[in-house]
């Protein structure tokens, strides 16, 4: 019990004793606000622009969530039909590496251009789920063909259709592996997001890159780091919700194969 209240404990103090340390030396240092601003001036900015940062949080939580929607659908449907024919997996993994490899920064004024200026949102949601695509494809490519080459034998046996098979096998086994790959899915979207509207800032998009953006060229560095704060405390919200759902449903798996 004791254990697990250090646990608990200890990474919120070493997290007050980083900010004190912070705050100290800034003040102590007398460092510029617009090189370095204390704990205070970014709390301080948060609650003064309170209204537009939250406002592009949720903007860039929206897109997110459907970028990773989006990604995970497309993702699970082409790893099926991987599944189903080789000719298909031979055909279009090739073309899903590709998109992964290629660097976001370097498709995105394309897109921006086919899409055009006035649809940036829509132009950041496509890179958005370009950037998240390839690992939910790749954990449920793989969680498909590593079925126990047993139970495949057994629905064989029983000349269970392709049908049957992959929906009580197949899938099902699969599930830890789309989960895991769902789970990283998640945090590269919203840096897909991110970084799409880094590229695509042209002030028709308000999301939390654009107002990075807007406060750096304003030299506003304590609103720079409030909208960093929040990037980074929404990327810790999704992966713990993407954790919760992940030990939900792999409870539930557990108890199905036991």
């Amino acid at each position: 019990m004791i254990k697990r209240y250090l646990s608990f404990l200890a990474p919120i103090f070493t997290f007050i004793l980083l900010l004190c340390s912070w705050e100290l030396i800034v003040y102590f240092k007398n460092i510029p606000k617009y090189i370095l601003p204390a704990p205070t001036d970014i709390f301080s900015s948060i609650l003064l622009n309170y209204e537009d940062l939250l406002l592009s949080t949720f903007i860039t939580f929206r897109i997110t969530l459907l970028a990773f929607f989006i990604a995970s659908f497309l993702a699970i449907f082409i790893a099926v039909l991987f599944s189903q024919s080789k000719i298909i997996e031979l055909s279009l993994y090739p073309i899903a590496v590709i998109f992964q490899v290629t660097p976001v920064v370097a498709i995105a004024p394309l897109i921006l251009i086919w899409v055009g200026l006035d649809n940036a949102e829509y132009a950041i949601l496509i890179l958005a789920v370009i950037v998240a695509f390839f690992p939910v494809l790749a954990n449920t490519n793989l969680g498909i063909r590593s079925v126990e080459k047993n139970l495949s034998e057994l629905f064989s046996l029983y000349e269970a259709t392709r049908f049957k098979r992959l929906f009580k096998l197949q899938l099902p086994y699969a599930l830890p592996f789309i989960l895991t790959g769902m789970k990283t899915s998640i945090g590269l979207a919203l840096i897909g997001a991110v970084v799409a509207e880094f590229v695509a800032g042209s002030g028709t998009s308000t999301g939390l890159a654009w107002r990075i953006i807007e406060a750096g060229n304003r030299l506003d560095i304590p609103k720079l780091f409030a909208a960093l704060i929040l990037l980074v405390v929404l990327g810790i919200f999704l992966f713990l919700l993407m954790t919760l759902i992940e030990k939900l449903l792999l409870r539930r798996w557990d108890f199905d194969k036991n």
